[in-house]
């Protein structure tokens, strides 16, 4: 569970140690420079994906366990490389990383550019709004001319506008700036996964917020599950971590990680109502 006091980014935004110069260069397959060794773009700002234990400092967090521990089934170490989301991209387009670790959706745009893993977390979508009056938000109607919460360029802020709000972006900022924004009414509401969300409200010191509990929602971009990315040209490596993906879910280990992390068996399909399935429009101005 959450710790108090832990804020980190709701939908991966934070830029840290972005400066490429240093990074080892591969080649499709595997990895030339070192090859005991996976490289693994991530956040380290993204609560309990991808962050830093506030105690120790150490990265931590449900994907980052989970690929320390598909490592140790290939007998490779693992190095991280801290990015926002845009760098992890690139690092896994241009090799300067074996893959990605970062709540990824399976969708039909990533599997295009990229390989993806079997699914490592199953989720679905969820927005948070004022407690006292539900930021006006009965139902989907109610989201045109609303102030949404999230980072530009995001599936859930090019959603927003398609249901005709109005964006506010961010860029860099912990949970507790778009909470607040949430409750001063600078915002109205955030889209984002289930499982973060909870999280967040959890840790709201003012108990201000809640999870609209009608309104949960997928979208033609997420509706398959998070997965680990990989350079569309190593499938080898794709193959190799599907088989350590399976022994983790056949000996229960994956399971285990997710109860540490969510407090739940996000390795399996919720079981939950779904309101709406939208497919997200090409149309964005990020305004």
């Amino acid at each position: 569970m959450a710790k108090t006091g832990l804020w980190v980014a709701l939908g991966t935004v934070a830029v840290i140690g972005a400066g490429a110069g240093g990074y080892l260069y591969y080649n499709q397959s595997h990895n030339t420079v070192e090859p005991d060794k996976l490289i693994v773009a991530t956040s380290g700002t993204l609560y309990p994906t991808s962050y830093h234990d506030p105690d120790s400092n150490k990265l931590t967090g449900y994907d980052v366990e989970v690929v320390r521990a598909v490592a140790k089934k290939m007998d490779k170490k693992v190095e991280f490389k801290e990015l926002n989301v845009d760098g992890q991209l690139t690092a896994v387009k241009t090799g300067k990383a074996d893959i990605a670790a970062n709540d990824f959706a399976i969708s039909p745009q990533r599997k295009s550019q990229y390989l993806m893993s079997t699914p490592i977390k199953h989720s679905f979508n969820s927005l948070v709004v004022r407690k006292s009056d539900d930021s006006g938000i009965k139902d989907w109607s109610d989201i045109k001319g609303k102030k949404a919460a999230g980072e530009a360029g995001t599936n859930y802020q090019r959603l927003s506008q398609q249901l005709g709000a109005d964006l506010v972006n961010y860029d860099n900022v912990s949970n507790d700036v778009y909470l607040n924004d949430v409750k001063k009414g600078k915002t109205d509401y955030i889209m984002n996964d289930y499982y973060l969300q909870k999280l967040a409200i959890e840790n709201d010191p003012d108990h201000a917020l809640k999870i609209i509990d009608n309104m949960y929602f997928t979208t033609n971009e997420d509706g398959s599950g998070e997965g680990i990315m990989i350079n569309k040209d190593n499938k080898d490596l794709q193959e190799d971590i599907n088989k350590s993906l399976k022994e983790l879910k056949d000996d229960g280990s994956m399971k285990k990680i997710a109860m540490k992390y969510y407090n739940a068996d996000v390795t399996q399909k919720p079981d939950v109502k779904i309101s709406r399935n939208f497919t997200i429009s090409d149309k964005y101005d990020g305004k």
